[in-house]
């Protein structure tokens, strides 16, 4: 009998908010990224969550974009989020209720800032922005009052007119909250409501001048769709009583912000500003580039939403911030695509073999078994004749005594074909083998072997004459260390120059050849593959998703 899963701590709210009628039983999350970005990895547990969180319990999720920074704000962020959330919900049942933006709300958060300037709770400033970080005070001492800070309630409203108006420059004037300059809390000092930004924003155009800041808009926003779940990570703990502190004052529906740590990952970053450097300083090909922990790198990388889904499951959520092991994310991925990806043969490091009692010009049609995880999968058939490329390390001059593949005098087993004993090399005059000479045994043909030999090696291989070639991408780790933003010095200084190896021509099945992007496969013995995006009808590109073990655990080992 299976063991019930335990629930996780939003759980046991959810079901005690519930359970006592609170907000009539009504569930509504939210996911609300700014659109100054792609989505990464620690993106998806929040989506998995938001979402999840609503499916579970008969509720709603909106999708929210926080896009009051006119600046960093692109059109091409916003339709890559939504492109992302879609492909990591595919097959959940899970969709957005509601397509919303804080944009949506500028009127009605401009009314609220003009409520609490009538209630005497906001004012206009003159103080620049050094300025007013120089009056913020310590964690041991107060704040100083700006003189702003005792006009008038006419005046105030006046001024916040005039700023909504375009009557001022950028930085000459802002809206602050008028809270507390003494508060323990230095987030509730007299914080920025909005400031002044002659920007032109990817929805409202240049209607605009004044933004709200995010503190004041995110909580508002909430109440305005009136979310009862407001699911933040731990940063955002101590902003908390700021937006309680509006609500209260502006008297709307309560909204409540719960926090949960954020996830961070082994070997690479996950800050927005460290993955935009890595971009424009051209150390990666952009934001979807396979070695990104964005969900658009993954996805083309290879991974499969399943995989990823099933990785937020696994590591679950928290209190307490902590770092994830790529390796367990890696495993799932390993563990889906074992199930869901075929078997094909594909050769890296070509050496030709040459089977010297095979006759001139015959060929032979063996069928294999698509995957034999899932018999639904079929067969496929392959071509077989005298002449085929095997993996260079599947030769050895002087093989030592446990080397069960292809050495002066050795067997080994052809997959899906012959058992075949090398009888010779050839090598060029750099001392290079070119050519591997085997016999093949004719009662060894899998399927009918009659022969009664057993050999412990399997080699795969792809037939000279049939073979098309293929570019194949193998990645690894963007970084050499785990945790690369601890490390002294710039973090890039630990990019992995290694984390990108490009093979311009292996050989393929020529089945192959006609892989469409997106497609995933295993290499046998290699890794699993998927189809790059830059493959043409004339040239097909595999970027390596993920090796067959964890490779470089055993590296790290012998490090």
């Amino acid at each position: 009998m299976s063991e019930e899963k335990s629930l996780n701590f939003l759980e046991e709210i959810i079901e005690q908010d519930i359970a006592e009628g609170k907000n009539g039983g009504r569930i509504h999350t939210r996911f609300p990224p700014e659109p100054n970005g792609y989505l990464h990895i620690g993106h998806a547990t929040s989506i998995c969550l938001n979402f999840g969180l609503a499916k579970k319990y008969n509720g709603k999720c909106n999708l929210r974009f926080d896009d009051t920074n006119p600046v960093t704000e692109e059109t091409e962020y916003v339709e890559s989020i939504k492109a992302d959330i879609k492909w990591l919900l595919q097959g959940t049942g899970s969709e957005w209720a509601n397509e919303l933006y804080a944009s949506d709300y500028f009127e009605q958060l401009y009314e609220f800032a003009v409520t609490l300037i009538k209630k005497g709770l906001a004012y206009v400033d003159d103080y620049s922005s050094e300025e007013i970080a120089a009056t913020k005070g310590s964690t041991t001492e107060p704040g100083k009052e700006s003189p702003s800070r005792s006009r008038s309630i006419e005046e105030n409203l006046q001024l916040f007119a005039d700023m909504r108006a375009g009557k001022y420059k950028d930085g000459e004037k802002v809206l602050r909250a008028k809270i507390d300059m003494a508060h323990p809390n230095l987030l509730l000092r007299d914080p920025l409501m909005y400031r002044i930004k002659h920007a032109h924003h990817h929805r409202t155009g240049d209607k605009w001048c004044i933004y709200p800041m995010y503190d004041f808009a995110h909580g508002q926003s909430d109440s305005i769709e009136h979310i009862t779940h407001s699911i933040c990570t731990l940063e955002f703990i101590h902003h908390r009583p700021l937006y309680d502190w509006f609500i209260e004052k502006l008297d709307i529906f309560p909204s409540h912000q719960y926090e949960f740590a954020r996830r961070n990952l082994t070997y690479t970053v996950m800050s927005k500003r460290k993955l935009l450097q890595l971009v424009n300083e051209k150390h990666v090909s952009g934001w979807d580039d396979p070695r990104m922990p964005t969900i658009s790198g993954m996805r083309r990388r290879g991974y499969p939403a399943e995989a990823i889904r099933q990785f937020c499951d696994t590591i679950g959520i928290a209190k307490r911030e902590n770092i994830s092991d790529v390796g367990v994310l890696e495993f799932c991925v390993r563990e889906h695509l074992n199930k869901t990806a075929n078997r094909v043969m594909a050769v890296l490091d070509p050496v030709k073999l040459v089977i010297t009692n095979y006759p001139e010009g015959q060929e032979e049609i063996f069928n294999s078994e698509n995957n034999p995880e899932d018999a639904s999968a079929g067969s496929r058939q392959l071509h077989f004749s005298r002449e085929l490329w095997i993996e260079r390390e599947d030769f050895m001059e002087e093989p030592p005594k446990k080397f069960f593949r292809l050495g002066p005098g050795l067997m080994v087993r052809l997959k899906n074909a012959y058992i075949v004993k090398c009888t010779g090399f050839n090598k060029d005059a750099a001392g290079n083998v070119t050519e591997v000479l085997c016999e093949y045994l004719p009662e060894t043909k899998s399927g009918s072997d009659t022969s009664g030999l057993t050999v412990k090696g399997t080699i795969h291989w792809v037939s000279v004459p049939h073979a098309k070639t293929a570019e194949v991408r193998l990645y690894d780790r963007l970084f050499k260390v785990e945790d690369p933003s601890s490390e002294e010095g710039d973090f890039k200084d630990y990019i992995n120059p290694d984390s990108m190896h490009i093979l311009p021509s292996v050989y393929i099945e020529p089945g192959l050849a006609d892989a469409k992007p997106g497609e995933r496969v295993q290499f046998m013995r290699k890794g699993y593959f998927c189809v790059d995006k830059d493959s043409t009808p004339d040239k097909v590109i595999f970027n390596r998703t993920v090796t067959l073990k964890d490779a470089w655990a055993k590296e790290m080992k012998k490090a």
